[in-house]
């Protein structure tokens, strides 16, 4: 038992021995194969034979020998682009002291050394990459905004009475996070084949063939011809370039192009509206006229039509695809019946003369066409029960564009020149046919001081967006308002029923009288203005039924003091001014006192 464990012991410590033995003669192996020199022989680099070679003696080498080839520009495969860029351009170049190191590093495994003694195999290996970062992350964002390409649907454009294909677009982008390994790849492929970078594509919706099919199906035969819509006899034809600027197509279910037509576009536009206008007339009220004293009707009244936008669209749209008479269809359209027609004129209970006024002036001529101009607006107004009646919205802006002309006015107390002079003759007319017809004053305004030819407390003056002269029919019955002018004068009478047998005024007397001054002025624009008092006054109004008084209202009116303008170096006659001025504030800035 002792000897077995002996031999035991034995064998134990010969192991160690051996071992001992083993490492002292791979160690002299290694020390040998170390001794070949720094690279192990058969190293090559890319064809470059740096076997036993220091480092520095194979960093030269490569420096000389790799230039060259890895200098050579780059060819880049960006989606469907392509481009040229030179290596260092990229941040890349090859490391020739870090490729030495690896070269004599690798070389140090123990197992690489000892089998160098029993092996004359080469050895390849891939030379080191030099990156610059901040040069590759610039180049990869300048490459990334060059090939970026939104994508784009196809489409169809109509354009000059032609349809139009516009082509799809694949969307296009690089991957930014993949860029440098294929750099660095591409790099190093020795055959210098394009470098593909990766890049992310995504395909567009519609695409060519649907294109093709929407074209040759709709948008060729839309634009083939003419489309005619035809209304009560009169016929609406609208072109193909006219139906182009309002047509579309657009991607609907299935991503397939559908027809859009915008409907209320094509019926604005003026070569549409116009004929439309003339087909599908507005309807017209009934006119009345006066026989004798008996207001009649002296026009029937007319039903008008209206076109509206959805029934022009769903007329329009279903002809397009069709060819010669065919593009042919009626316009629906809707019936519109007019607010007053002779047999309700004649049940409005006008049947008497219920108050008339006539105001008279100095002939002049702007005056002259000022007056019939607002005249020729007011004559034949009908105003029903309850409705108001305005002086600026019946007569409009008195502009020269409405046909009024130059006149004079009062602005800031003195006479101007403006466009519309001699209308408040006609403001004036119409207040006092209102006060005596008993119907309701709205709003209504003297004139800033006293014109010696109208009623004291019994006139009024209009200025376009700040004073109107307005009034209400509460008589109960309809209004017909008749209005006349000559050269000198202007009337306006009302024709309904009665409400009361009499209306009649009465004045008190001026009070709180104040006497004017004295103004200068030059200049061609300057008007002679004679001197007025300024002074309040008071008018009544009394209403008579069977008899007997049945109301009173009281009307208080302040006048400013007329100054005296006396005009320098060119002086008028005296007086002259005053005598043909009309002294409304028609003007946009004149003003007018309460």
């Amino acid at each position: 038992m002792a000897r077995a464990i002996r031999s035991a012991g034995n064998r134990r410590l010969a192991l160690p021995v051996a071992a001992g033995a083993a490492v002292l003669a791979a160690g002299g192996l290694y020390a040998a194969g170390l001794a070949a020199g720094d690279v192990p022989d058969g190293t090559r680099v890319r064809g470059v034979d740096i076997g036993g070679m220091s480092r520095s003696e194979a960093q030269r080498t490569l420096d000389r020998e790799l230039t060259a080839p890895f200098g050579a520009p780059l060819t880049l495969r960006i989606g469907d682009r392509t481009e040229k860029a030179e290596p260092a351009a990229l941040g890349l170049s090859v490391d020739t002291a870090a490729t030495a190191d690896s070269a004599v590093n690798d070389s140090l495994d123990p197992v690489s050394v000892i089998g160098r003694l029993f092996s004359a195999e080469n050895r390849d290996i891939e030379p080191v990459v030099g990156v610059d970062e901040q040069k590759t992350r610039a180049a990869i964002a300048r490459m990334g905004a060059a090939a970026e390409r939104k994508v784009r649907d196809g489409a169809i454009s109509f354009e000059e009475g032609r349809a139009a294909a516009v082509a799809p677009v694949t969307g296009t982008s690089l991957v930014q996070d993949r860029a440098l390994d294929a750099l660095r790849d591409g790099y190093l492929r020795a055959d210098r084949s394009p470098v593909v970078m990766p890049v992310k594509q995504t395909p567009p919706r519609i695409g060519r063939a649907e294109i093709d099919r929407a074209m040759n199906s709709f948008a060729q035969p839309a634009m083939s011809g003419p489309v005619t819509l035809t209304l009560d006899g009169e016929a609406v034809t609208i072109a193909p370039s006219t139906l182009g600027r309002h047509l579309a197509m657009k991607p609907g279910a299935g991503d397939r192009l559908t027809p859009a037509l915008d409907s209320k576009g094509l019926l604005d536009d003026p070569e549409v509206s116009s004929q439309v206008r003339r087909a599908a007339q507005g309807p017209r009220n009934a006119v009345l006229g006066l026989d004798g004293e008996r207001v009649v009707v002296t026009q029937e009244a007319r039903v008008g039509h209206q076109v509206e936008e959805q029934a022009l669209g769903r007329a329009v749209l279903p002809l397009l695809t069709r060819e010669g008479a065919a593009r042919t269809s009626e316009i629906p359209a809707k019936a519109v019946q007019p607010e007053f027609t002779g047999e309700s004129a004649r049940r409005l209970g006008i049947k008497e003369k219920v108050s008339s006024f006539t105001v008279n002036f100095p002939t002049a001529p702007y005056r002259v066409t000022n007056i019939a101009r607002a005249v020729e607006r007011i004559d034949g107004s009908v105003v029903l029960p309850g409705k108001e009646w305005s002086f600026n919205r019946t007569v409009g802006e008195r502009t020269k564009e409405n046909g009024f002309v130059d006149g004079i006015m009062i602005n800031d107390g003195q006479y101007v020149k403006s466009p519309g002079g001699g209308v408040s003759a006609v403001a004036t007319t119409m207040f006092n046919a209102v006060f005596f017809a008993g119907v309701k004053p709205v709003e209504y305004g003297a004139h800033s001081f006293y014109i010696e030819r109208y009623p004291e407390g019994r006139e009024a003056t209009v200025a376009w967006g700040t004073l109107d002269m307005r009034w209400l029919n509460d008589s109960g019955n309809a209004v017909y308002v008749k209005a006349e002018s000559t050269d000198t004068s202007v009337t306006i009478s009302f024709f309904g029923t009665k409400k009361y047998d009499e209306v009649s005024a009465t004045k008190g007397p001026r009070t709180n009288v104040k006497e004017p001054g004295t103004r200068k002025g030059s200049g061609p624009e300057c008007e002679v203005q004679t001197p007025l008092e300024g002074f309040d006054v008071a008018v009544g109004r009394h209403f008579v039924k069977d008899g007997r008084e049945v109301g009173r209202e009281n009307f208080t009116t302040h006048y400013t003091p007329r100054d005296e303008v006396v005009c320098a170096p060119q002086e008028s006659a005296p007086g002259k001014a005053a005598q043909d001025a009309e002294p409304a504030p028609e003007a946009a800035g004149a003003t007018e006192a309460q």
